[in-house]
């Protein structure tokens, strides 16, 4: 079932719309954190500053977008509140976790640069992605008429890819390769992901 579809049906359900939300708060919100755990408290730059804020604002931005869908509370993210709860939070901790391996794999990291460098690639990926789904949502929205937008992420997502690709550029000249891997390594993980939120939106599509 094509993401379109999936995010149509969503939006076409107030309950499935607010835990959608809380869902995409939640993982803004594991981004931010994963952000500023990366952080090295003597050399962390503006540009890594600016990223996790903006990242908590977004999930704040979410979280407050769920008061435009109707009367429908998602007061924590506990898993009765979000979408396909189980994938939704191993998606990025595994994203985490499997950059980290081929980081050590391959560089040969440990310690604070592993710590950087692996915010980088996830984070990279991620703002890919980001790029492609949170349009193609908002096309959704638009087309239904709907009081949530979710215009002020996407141009700052762009611009948080910019600037992900010129802080792997001075981390490395074959930043692109390394970026490439993580960029399949999230591919196969999002894809787990979209078929979970499927399989609970829409169970028959699954079948079909």
């Amino acid at each position: 079932m094509a993401l379109s579809n999936v995010l149509s049906t969503i939006v076409g359900d107030d309950q499935l719309h607010a835990r959608w939300l809380n869902t995409l708060s939640l993982m803004e919100n594991t981004g931010a954190r994963k952000i500023s755990a990366s952080e090295d408290p003597i050399t962390v730059t503006y540009i890594i500053l600016k990223h996790a804020a903006e990242e908590h604002r977004h999930a704040f931005y979410l979280k407050k977008q769920i008061e435009k869908v109707g009367e429908v509370i998602c007061p924590t993210y506990a898993g009765e509140y979000l979408l396909a709860p189980s994938s939704s939070k191993y998606y990025l901790n595994q994203l985490d976790v499997s950059v980290c391996r081929y980081l050590k794999n391959t560089l040969k990291l440990s310690g604070a640069e592993l710590r950087f460098a692996a915010y980088l690639l996830v984070t990279y990926a991620i703002e890919v992605r980001a790029d492609e789904l949170y349009p193609i949502y908002q096309d959704v929205l638009t087309e239904t008429g709907s009081k949530v937008t979710v215009k002020s992420i996407i141009l700052e997502e762009e611009g948080h890819l910019e600037e992900m690709i010129n802080q792997l550029k001075t981390f490395s000249p074959d930043w692109e390769h390394h970026a490439a891997q993580a960029v399949e390594i999230e591919t196969d993980l999002f894809t787990q992901w979209v078929n979970q939120l499927t399989k609970e939106v829409s169970p028959t599509a699954v079948n079909n």
